[in-house]
């Protein structure tokens, strides 16, 4: 009987219960797009829940009065009295309104988790597509010469004087396109031509070491560009352009005047769609592109074309499936080595070489989104790189394969806590019998990172990645400290730590901290090359060991606006170290052979043929430095402004410089090659009544430490510099470039000017000029960039 009642008491409540509930359900979308917006947390007492990719939820509460609350990254918090009786079920639309402060700004690349720009624990800049078009960009590294703090050395990146120049091999910051890397198999090293900016939504940098996160080459920083999804109305756009090269100042300069032919031009464009076909997204994208070159012998002919496309599954909320392709054919000709410094722009005769690359990648994925906020996500990528290059009977053609999967787990707690967790292999197969050899390698990896914040205002943020890689039978041997030496701890991997925190000081002020540890494993090229480039010969060194580091950093970011204007000042300190650190140094060997050389036949081909360039580890390096930037948008007045502008001051050092030792450089001090310790960046557009008019700006300092071998002759120690033969231009690697670097030792200010008018909704022109004071500069020792440049631009969009 007693058990009887407590059953029959236990029903009667468990009833009173269920009937005192009541129902929500709804949609949460954009105010004014009415684009639905999945990862919403919507919330009521303390029930809560997530939307799902279309925006959908539905949840239960209690009968009664109680406040609601919506809140997404990026948006405003909705908030709402709602009332329910009991067994209802309430249908509300709830109307997100994005915020318009540029701290609001949601970023993916810090935690590769949504997350306001303000909150991340790392120095970050942000890139929007507008700028791209307002610049008439064609690839994506023309634009990362305009962010503060990156510098550009002939297609190779630094990030704060991270990096120097490698000759095309490995690189120190990792790109990646929707959190995929975009690294070669063989080079490892960014092809930005292949990239797709015509999809491009932002493009995400991260300054500092990131390999706990994202792996090896992203010991110096990260590149994300995120690609645009498509929205309920159609996007269709096309933008044609074409310039023409103006004449250098340097009459000696313009092989095309001697020739009495036109001004070299190149002409182009872009266009994307993108729309939803029931459950399919669709977005597809292309470029043709041709450039018959400033430099003679220099041109390309490119075509790229792409697709995005995702599948939602109706019966099954939250699942996600899709595949993205890119494939390009680029072909053309290209030189390393200048004749002289009075035809800089005419190649040494013989160096010309034309090549054909093809790349292709394939993008299948999977996601599942959880009601609770959890996310499963399966990547995979399959990257074919095809190169064919020759030089007369030298043959530089390589194929490159990278199989790559990654699932990761990702959980967003209702108490403001983030945990991610993810596990990577990769698997590459490179095949170059004349330049390389065949190699096959893996990288296997584990990561997870976690974030909190505590009061609402402190941030904290801690990650931890396994790292193992293996080439051939050259392998990862891991210390639990990146300066401990393996046979120390001689673990089958290299782990590496993260750790940040951020703290909201006042409404628009905010300080950050961090400390990351990045390790890089050297690419097969920086391993195994061995060719010839004019001359220049590369070698290979099958020894060579992974690079390991640390950056820290402290900085500030402060709000502020003026009338409408309203944007952020970041100022930063921060501190980097190498161990290992991979060079590119000179090895001359004539042992035994001085005499033989100089009774030999052709004595400068003999010479030559000894002297050789290999990459090798210096030992140490240590970078300290401070940036100071500013972003902005908005109006003053009825003039509508936008701003990115920055100054970079960096210290890039070898901290056991010996001159005694140390004599590959020509300014025979501790400063590291290739780097230019001044930056400074600026771009201002202001737009009123549908004009626009922009103006960029770019100052580096004088690259006051280069190889010496690029000077002197490339076999000074052998010759007397007395005799004639001493100054024969042949024993040169770049003829006059000592006398050009003498006469140009100081900093390079260049500037491009634009002016843009919105004819009507649908069509946009634009004029611009770039290198407006047709100034001399070069990027890296040979290498002149662009002179003087007219440029004319359209832009439709339907």
């Amino acid at each position: 009987m007693h058990k009887c009642t407590q059953a029959v008491l236990f029903l009667f409540f468990f009833t009173v219960k269920l009937f005192s509930q009541s129902f929500l359900k709804g949609k949460v979308v954009e105010k004014g797009n009415k684009l639905p917006l999945p990862g919403a947390m919507v919330s009521v007492d303390r029930n809560a829940i997530f939307s799902d990719t279309a925006g959908n939820f539905f949840m239960k509460t209690q009968v009664g009065k109680g406040l609601l609350f919506a809140n997404l990254i990026g948006y405003k918090t909705y908030r709402m009295v709602v009332e329910t009786k009991q067994g209802d079920t309430l249908n509300l639309i709830l109307l997100l309104e994005t915020s318009n402060s540029l701290l609001d700004e949601v970023v993916v690349s810090a935690g590769k988790y949504e997350q306001k720009l303000s909150d991340v624990t790392v120095s970050m800049e942000v890139i929007k597509p507008d700028l791209l078009q307002s610049k008439s960009i064609t690839q994506l590294d023309q634009i990362m010469a305009q962010v503060p703090g990156l510098y550009v050395t002939d297609s190779q990146v630094s990030i704060r004087g991270g990096s120097g120049y490698a000759y095309g091999a490995g690189s120190r910051v990792m790109m990646l396109v929707d959190e995929m890397p975009m690294i070669s198999a063989d080079a490892n090293d960014i092809k930005w031509n292949f990239i797709p900016i015509e999809n491009m939504e932002q493009v995400e940098i991260i300054k500092g070491a990131s390999s706990a996160i994202f792996g090896s080459s992203a010991l110096n920083g990260v590149i994300n560009m995120r690609t645009r999804y498509a929205r309920d109305k159609p996007e269709t756009q096309a933008t044609l352009y074409s310039g023409i090269y103006g004449d250098p100042d340097r009459s000696s300069w313009n092989w095309w005047g001697a020739s009495h032919q036109f001004n070299p031009s190149y002409q182009g464009g872009t266009f994307s769609h993108s729309q939803k076909l029931g459950n399919f997204d669709l977005v597809l994208g292309g470029q043709y592109f041709n450039d018959q070159g400033y430099r003679q012998g220099v041109t390309e002919k490119r075509a790229r074309a792409n697709i995005n496309l995702r599948y939602h599954f109706k019966k099954i909320p939250g699942l996600i499936a899709g595949i993205n392709a890119t494939t390009m054919d680029d072909r053309g000709s290209n030189f390393f080595i200048w004749q002289s410094d009075s035809l800089a722009l005419t190649p040494r005769p013989g160096t010309v070489q034309p090549y054909i690359n093809e790349r292709t990648n394939i993008d299948p994925f999977i996601e599942y989104h959880t009601k609770k906020g959890g996310r499963h996500s399966l990547r995979s990528r399959y990257f074919l790189t095809n190169n064919t290059n020759h030089i007369g009977l030298l043959n530089q053609s390589s194929t490159g394969e990278l199989y790559y999967g990654e699932y990761q787990y990702l959980k967003r707690f209702k108490r403001d806590f983030n945990f991610s967790a993810g596990m990577v292999a990769m698997r590459n197969v490179v095949l170059a019998p004349y330049l390389y050899g065949n190699h096959f390698g893996e990288n296997l990896a584990a990561y997870f990172q976690a974030e909190k914040k505590f009061f609402g205002r402190l941030t904290i943020s801690a990650g931890a990645r396994a790292e193992y890689y293996k080439v051939d039978t050259s392998q990862t041997h891991g210390g639990l400290f990146l300066t401990q030496a393996p046979k120390k701890l001689n673990l089958p991997f290299q782990p590496v730590f993260r750790v940040g925190m951020n703290y909201q000081l006042a409404r628009f002020t905010f300080l950050r901290a961090s400390f990351g540890q990045g390790y890089r494993f050297p690419s097969v090229a920086e391993k195994y090359i061995t060719t010839n480039v004019g001359g220049l010969n590369l070698i290979s060194n099958p020894y060579l060991q992974p690079e390991k580091g640390w950056s820290a950093e402290t900085g500030i970011k402060q709000g502020f606006q003026i009338g409408n204007f309203k944007g952020f000042i970041d100022a930063a300190a921060f501190i980097t170290e190498y161990n290992n650190m991979i060079d590119i140094l000179f090895k001359y060997d004539t042992a035994g052979k001085t005499q033989a050389i100089f009774n030999s036949a052709n004595p400068i081909a003999s010479l030559t043929s000894y002297a050789s360039f290999q990459s090798q580890n210096i030992g140490q390096a240590k970078i300290t430095g401070y940036d100071i930037s500013a972003t902005g948008s908005g109006k003053i007045g009825k003039v509508g402004f936008t701003l990115l502008t920055g100054y970079t001051f960096s210290n890039p050092i070898n901290p056991n410089f010996n001159p005694k030792v140390d004599t590959n450089g020509t300014s025979l001090t501790s400063v590291l090659r290739y780097r230019c310790r001044k930056l400074f960046k600026s771009d201002i557009q202001a737009t009123w009544k549908g004009f626009s008019l922009g103006w960029s700006t770019r100052y580096s300092s004088f690259m006051e430490n280069i190889d010496v071998r690029f000077e002197k002759p490339l076999i000074y120690e052998l010759l007397n510099p007395n005799t004639s033969f001493y100054y024969n231009p042949n024993l040169y690697i770049l003829p006059g470039l000592k006398k050009y670097r003498e006469t140009h030792h100081y900093g390079t200010w260049v500037n491009d000017i634009r002016l843009a008018y919105q004819v009507n909704k649908y069509l946009k022109m634009s004029f611009l000029i770039n290198n407006l004071f047709n100034v001399e500069f070069m990027s890296r020792p040979g290498l002149i960039e662009p002179p003087r440049t007219f440029i004319v631009q359209a832009v439709v969009k339907v």
